[in-house]
């Protein structure tokens, strides 16, 4: 994953709540749409937004560009990390990243929301590997690759839970 530094990473957050409180899900995907690195916070804040940029700086590398929202602590956070410069803002740009939490919230209801906010931590690293791995892209191939490609994921999917 650090070789491809000319990817764009989309960032953003969103309300889940645990026991009634509010906490904050960080989360930064790629160009592909294919969720990179989840972090929860109970704050939504310039230090967690630092804390989730340079935990997913570390573990990914640089960015050739990150898209964000209008949320200030992005350009707080980025100005100490010293990457302001890669910060994009669009009306619509951001779009890739509000459309990664659907199917995380479509499994939150199916579960009936969280308790703890470990737990939430890793379902939410988990979901998005396993979402990466079976998400296919249908509109993009025709139904025989589609197929293949889906069984080929099924049976990588069994061999790791065998």
């Amino acid at each position: 994953m650090k070789g491809f530094r000319h990817w764009r990473w989309p960032l953003d957050e969103v309300y889940v709540k645990i026991n009634g409180e509010m906490h904050c899900l960080w989360r930064a995907v790629d160009h592909e749409g294919e969720v990179l690195e989840s972090y929860v916070t109970k704050d939504r804040d310039k230090s967690a937004a630092l804390r989730f940029m340079r935990k997913a700086l570390k573990r990914l590398g640089r960015a050739e560009a990150i898209v964000t929202d209008g949320l200030k602590s992005y350009p707080a956070a980025m100005r100490e990390l010293g990457n302001e410069a890669r910060r994009e803002v669009g009306r619509h740009a951001n779009n890739r990243a509000e459309n990664s939490h659907l199917p995380f919230r479509r499994r939150e209801r199916a579960m009936q929301r969280f308790r703890q906010m470990k737990s939430l931590q890793k379902f939410a690293a988990v979901h998005g590997s396993i979402y990466n791995h079976f998400n296919q892209e249908r509109h993009l191939v025709d139904r025989q690759t589609y197929k293949l490609r889906r069984s080929a994921a099924l049976a990588e999917w069994q061999n790791l839970m065998a």
